[in-house]
């Protein structure tokens, strides 16, 4: 199906009473963008004002793409503006998009494409004109290219995908006997052999042999319950499969009730520990890779593990997206979706803070596979498991907190995993509940 024109005149987006957005929403939205001159009056340039939501090592990176960007395009009187991670952005975004005016494009989560608003908020991407600059869905990771589309149009342009893996320090690891004739991680299938390489990995550290971020504890269930072939329904009533469910919680228990891994770690102690060696092996997000190669540690990477007969690990992919347009402006548009391409085609650069391009010809490409130890994992983005779909899932959403808020106790002990399960359960099910704010 073709995406319809998405320049045309639409109505005003309509949102629900239980929105957060509720009250005056349109008019904050169009107060952020003030009431300026036509984009090319004073400088006779294309204005392209975009959104994102990156800092630290993602936020450099970024910077450098827009640095080069402008170089090549003098005509193009680019506005980039940076947003707190999270929640805040989210809101932000909301409010820019409901008043119309705020960004010509924006950065989002796959994962948060339903929750915001397709045709309310988001426009669908014009792929006629996005395949005139060689983006078409034989050019982009298929998993990724078909999240971002809903209903036979295509709503978001993915730029990379970034998902939980295994790093392991080599040191510790060639000490504890488990790397192979090329320095890396031994393979391993099945949980007592993950469990086994994790009692040798301890035994070289004097500490322990794996550590995870037990306060986003969401991320490991997910991924283990998926290696399950667990399926969720957030519609109706919870559909949720209690015995894979209670079985992946039960591996999280078991890994930190028996010592192989801390029973409990933030988000910031995780790379810590791992960094000063009190853990061979780290189950993170690829993001930790720049603080890791800064440090100067010998590290590599690959998959999650395979505990449960797959190396499937969640994750997420970061997208552009257009808003919704109360009035044409067909060259902002074009400016966008120009601009779009062009960092899809330059991700190679945005490879280094550890995310896997979704422009195929990045990743095939001799230069990427000679990045280390991103080339480690690259083939685990054909894999990476979404959250499942609903307003109240995905990045930075309700239900990985309820999640997380629930499964760290499992870590800890302070819960069993029965009790675990039914308290989300009936966390999932109010959110279910609820009415969908947009």
């Amino acid at each position: 199906m073709r995406p319809r024109d998405t320049r045309r005149p639409v109505p005003a987006p309509a949102l629900g009473r239980r929105a957060f957005l509720a009250g005056g929403l349109a008019a904050a939205g169009t107060a952020l963008a003030g009431c300026g001159p036509a984009d090319t009056v004073l400088s006779g340039r294309q204005r392209l004002r975009q959104w994102n939501l990156f800092t630290g090592g993602d936020g450099a990176r970024m910077v450098e793409m827009h640095d080069a960007y402008r170089k090549q395009h003098p005509g193009i009187d680019f506005q980039p503006s940076t947003f707190q991670w999270g929640n805040p952005y989210y809101t932000k975004f909301a409010m820019g998009a409901a008043g119309g005016r705020a960004f010509d494009i924006a950065t989002l989560h796959v994962s948060r494409l339903r929750g915001l608003g397709v045709d309310t908020l988001i426009a669908p991407v014009p792929t006629d004109l996005l395949a005139r600059h060689g983006i078409t869905r034989d050019t982009v990771q298929h998993s990724t290219w078909d999240k971002c589309t809903i209903g036979g149009e295509l709503y978001a342009i993915p730029l990379d995908t970034h998902l939980v893996v295994t790093y392991f320090n080599r040191d510790a690891c060639e000490k504890a006997g488990v790397l192979d004739a090329d320095g890396n991680l031994v393979d391993t299938s099945g949980e007592e052999e993950f469990l086994d390489v994790c009692a040798a990995v301890k035994e070289a550290t004097g500490k322990y042999g794996v550590v995870m971020d037990t306060t986003h504890a969401w991320r490991q269930f997910w991924s283990l319950y998926r290696q399950l072939g667990g399926e969720f329904k957030l519609e109706g009533e919870l559909g949720i499969d209690d015995d894979k469910a209670l079985r992946a919680l039960d591996f999280l228990r078991r890994i930190s009730q028996s010592g192989l891994a801390p029973e409990a770690s933030d988000g910031a102690a995780t790379p810590a520990n791992f960094q000063n060696g009190i853990a061979g092996l780290m189950i993170s997000g690829n993001w930790e890779l720049p603080t890791l190669k800064d440090a100067g540690m010998d590290f590599g990477m690959r998959a999650f593990p395979d505990i449960f007969g797959a190396e499937l690990g969640q994750g997420d992919s970061h997208c552009f997206v257009l808003p919704v347009r109360r009035e044409p402006d067909e060259d902002a548009v074009a400016a966008a979706v120009e601009y779009a391409a062009w960092m899809l085609k330059n991700s190679l650069t945005w490879a280094g803070g550890g995310h896997t391009p979704a422009y195929l010809p990045v990743t095939r490409s001799p230069e990427y596979a000679a990045l280390e130890p991103q080339s480690g994992y690259r083939k685990a983005a054909a894999n990476v498991q979404f959250d499942p779909q609903a307003w109240f899932s995905g990045s930075a959403a309700q239900l990985q907190a309820q999640a997380s808020a629930v499964f760290t106790g499992v870590h800890t002990g302070a819960v069993t995993p029965e009790t675990a399960l039914r308290r989300f359960k009936h966390a999932a099910q109010k959110l279910i509940d609820t009415p969908a704010p947009v």
